[in-house]
């Protein structure tokens, strides 16, 4: 082997294999430049591209712009106006910091900045190409910058065969521009591909607006609020109800401190929060931006800053997961189903609290409505803020004497929740149970509307739901199996019974050692007997060699789901008015009764006037 002496790398080498850990695709420059945007105080930022940026990409902002004497160290590496010591890394307000940005994007491609401070009388032009300064003049420029760039990875052949199609890299700006506009609602954001505009946000600081322009009004008209503070730690931004619910994981969308962030922390702890309200295999739309004291993360982790790291996981984990399982509780999650289809084009879209009803102000509620959505629509669809409701309750009271404050039930800056949901004790007395269709689903009368309850999903989830609380509250419910039945389980299956003996105890199992490799089943869960004892045993139990140990548990709960399925109801089974009832009646005992352990719908519902619309009674 021969012996290399050592030697510094060029200058030029040494800024190429730096752009390589910062600038993967084109997506990756304008990242950069628009964070440098953002830190200027922009509050408009138009972007254009050509073949998927891979030819060129041109972003203005009108930020603070660079001062003529500046504009040559800002292309230098570890140049920053951002960060003057280390121990500012522990309380980082921007989005840029590492001084990295300006240099690898030139060192990689062909540079113009028409640049402006707002405290100079004229503008400066800088080129630079591959690293290599061309020149800098004065030149007329409003007030902020405009970055060309051009021919990207021209000198570095190898990194630019790896790009993909033009399309595709220019949906990966297109996601990226949506998401920095999410997390800048007042930052008005344009953004056009070959001559044809593809984002387009107002910036008027309306975070809902910019869920709107971006995803259209039905993404829009799923989302609800959420606002949490807690230990140092708070939560803001919109999460969606079930039907927004999607196939993989792109609409988890996260931003902390306002940086768009990837975090198997917070997916994590957001699906668990979502346990009951999304199918398997689907995944919750939410955008939420989380803020957190600085010297609690370190976001210096990754040269392009989108993985973080907190000081206390658990402490987020489990403030995200019960903040978005309370906040989706506390909401009727009834799909409604049109028998027409409505006109909405003139509904005002807005941000709304919570489903607003009460049969005490029918009048009152009816004026809100129609005030704010042109038309009068069901209840659980009535979506004002609480500012609108305070307003019109004043306005209202004002006018009408007899009006108290009471009937609006107002309680902490909320309307309660007991005088708007049709599964609550306080409406238990004014449901009327119709009867049952196809031997499989029963219909209730309630308040205007018509709901169908599937009775399997409805019994799957009660069942369920009986047996989760028992092994979380450790008050098992056990019926007796006589005589015993005994199986015989294999290596792997006999690990994992012994790993999570508790876990089955818990859920009202008796099991014992039976020698060898043989246990004997002495008694199972109550709501479960009806299912072979041997087969519900081996069927928790099974694929139990993939199990991770810190995934068992909830392969566990998936197993009881399933169980839950088997014991529930079937489909074509004829139940009396009295059943109906019962089980209605523990429906409405459930802290979430609206799906399945699957996530199916347990109800749908129909609005009086769209049966009356059906049937032209009304027009």
């Amino acid at each position: 082997m021969v012996r290399n002496e050592i030697k510094p790398l060029p200058p030029q080498t040494v800024d190429k294999i730096a752009a390589g850990e910062v600038i993967e695709r084109p997506a990756s420059i304008l990242k950069e430049l628009i964070e440098n945007s953002i830190d200027a105080g922009a509050s408009a930022i138009s972007i254009e591209i050509t073949g998927g940026g891979i030819d060129s990409i041109r972003i203005t902002d009108n930020g603070a712009g660079i001062r003529k004497d500046e504009i040559q160290n800002a292309f230098l590496r570890h140049y920053t106006s951002k960060l003057r010591d280390a121990s500012e890394l522990s309380h980082i307000e921007s989005l840029g910091f590492r001084g990295e940005a300006l240099s690898s994007i030139a060192a990689v491609s062909k540079v113009e900045l028409y640049t402006k401070a707002k405290e100079e009388a004229i503008g400066s032009l800088y080129t630079i190409e591959g690293g290599r300064e061309i020149e800098l003049i004065d030149t007329g420029a409003p007030d902020g910058s405009t970055f060309f760039i051009r021919s990207i990875f021209y000198n570095t052949p190898a990194r630019r065969k790896f790009l993909k199609s033009p399309m595709t890299e220019g949906n990966y700006i297109k996601d990226l521009v949506e998401k920095m506009a999410l997390s800048s609602p007042g930052i008005s954001f344009r953004l056009k591909s070959n001559g044809k505009e593809t984002v387009s946000t107002p910036g008027n600081g309306n975070l809902l607006d910019a869920i709107y322009s971006i995803y259209g009004k039905d993404i829009t008209n799923e989302m609800l609020p959420i606002s949490v503070e807690e230990a140092g730690i708070k939560i803001e931004g919109y999460i969606g109800s079930s039907a927004a619910n999607r196939g993989n994981r792109s609409m988890e969308i996260f931003f902390v401190n306002g940086r768009y962030v990837r975090s198997r922390i917070l997916s994590n702890a957001l699906e668990e929060g979502y346990e009951g309200f999304a199918m398997q295999h689907q995944f919750p739309a939410v955008i939420l931006n989380i803020s957190v004291e600085g010297e609690r993360l370190d976001v210096n982790v990754h040269p392009t800053k989108q993985e973080i790291r907190f000081s206390d996981e658990k402490l987020l984990y489990d403030i995200l997961k019960k903040a978005v399982h309370q906040r989706l509780i506390y909401r009727e999650d009834i799909k409604e189903v049109p028998l027409t289809e409505t006109d909405t084009n003139n509904a005002t879209l807005i941000s709304y609290a919570e489903p607003f009803e009460s049969s005490r102000i029918e009048e009152i509620k009816n004026k809100v409505t129609l005030a704010i959505h042109k038309e009068n629509l069901k209840p659980n669809q009535r979506r004002e803020t609480l500012d609108i409701i305070k307003k019109t309750f004043m306005e209202e009271k004002s006018s009408d004497p007899d009006i108290r404050e009471s009937d609006f039930e107002l309680k902490d800056g909320r309307i309660s929740y007991e005088q708007m949901s049709f599964m609550t004790e306080k409406s238990r007395k004014n449901h009327r149970i119709v009867g049952q269709v196809f031997g499989t689903y029963f219909i209730i009368e309630y308040d205007n509307e018509m709901y169908l309850i599937d009775q399997h999903a409805a019994h799957e989830k009660v069942l369920y739901e009986k047996t989760m609380k028992r092994m979380r509250e450790k008050k098992p419910e056990t019926q007796l199996v006589s005589p015993p039945i005994i199986v015989t389980l294999s290596p792997v299956e006999e690990e994992a019974y012994l790993s999570y003996s508790e876990v089955f105890t818990d859920m009202g199992y008796e099991i014992s050692h039976f020698g060898g490799k043989e246990y004997r089943i002495s008694g199972v869960p109550a709501d479960m007997y009806s299912i072979d004892p041997k087969e519900l045993f081996l069927s928790v139990l099974s694929d139990s060699s993939a199990w991770k140990k810190e995934a068992g548990i909830d392969l566990i709960k998936e197993r009881i789901a399933s169980m839950s399925c088997k014991a529930a109801i079937k489909g074509n089974h004829s139940l009396s008015t009295a059943e109906m009832e019962a089980l209605f009646n523990e429906l409405i005992d459930l802290d979430e009764p609206y799906h399945c352990p699957h996530g199916r719908p347990t109800m749908i519902s129909f609005s009086h006037n769209e049966l009356d619309k059906k049937f032209g009674r009304i027009v």
